[in-house]
């Protein structure tokens, strides 16, 4: 596939009540973008964007992010709100319903052969609707062109949605790792990114 250039697919999930959907994926060497839409009704759009940490819809979410995260972590948020710095992320996804954003991640390199997963987020009325789960595919794949071997991440135990997310999309338990070892709130995963589809039953057009 050329680096710019067009292919679609069709999958089939669930999406409220709406469960056939096709893909279209635009990618070039600046932007990454997916369009998700009903092929009869078009309800629906989903556009993930490559950029970085400085765009300001990213900075927006990572707001209500963090003002999320103070609530859920409570005592615990001082730690770890020292290790999510979002001012030197070169790899950010966002994800867009039409014009408004809705969701982002990150990833920033971890070792050399690992991407850590970072600043994961989707508007409230959003989640439940496979958006979180196609941003991480995206940063997967970013990880992948770039050459990495795996994703690591760590989320808390009191975000049970997010565990869920992560062990939904094959990744692995590990033992706490770095900053976050003997941290009791904290579970750490990783998944190898070896022969990972980003898209299943792509179809170049």
């Amino acid at each position: 596939m050329s680096k710019n250039g067009f292919i679609a697919c069709q999958i089939s999930f669930e999406f409220g009540k709406i469960s056939q959907f096709y893909i279209l994926l635009y990618r070039n060497l600046s932007s990454f973008q997916i369009h998700l839409y009903n092929a009869q009704y078009f309800a629906f759009m989903l556009t993930l964007l490559r950029t970085d940490s400085d765009h300001e819809h990213f900075i927006a979410l990572v707001k209500l992010l963090d003002a999320e995260l103070a609530i859920l972590d409570g005592e615990d948020h001082a730690f770890y709100a020292q290790f999510n710095k979002v001012d030197k992320l070169k790899q950010v996804v966002m994800a867009y319903d039409g014009p408004i954003p809705v969701g982002c991640g990150a990833i920033k390199a971890f070792d050399n052969e690992a991407m850590e997963v970072k600043r994961m987020y989707v508007l409230p009325e959003y989640r439940n609707k496979g958006i979180a789960s196609q941003v991480l595919a995206a940063l997967e794949a970013w990880a992948q062109q770039l050459s990495y071997k795996k994703c690591v991440l760590e989320t808390g135990k009191r975000q049970p949605d997010a565990i869920a997310l992560y062990k939904k999309n094959a990744y692995q338990l590990v033992p706490n790792y770095g900053q976050y070892a003997g941290i009791e709130n904290s579970v750490c995963f990783e998944k190898e990114l070896f022969d990972s589809l980003t898209l299943p039953s792509i179809h170049q057009v």
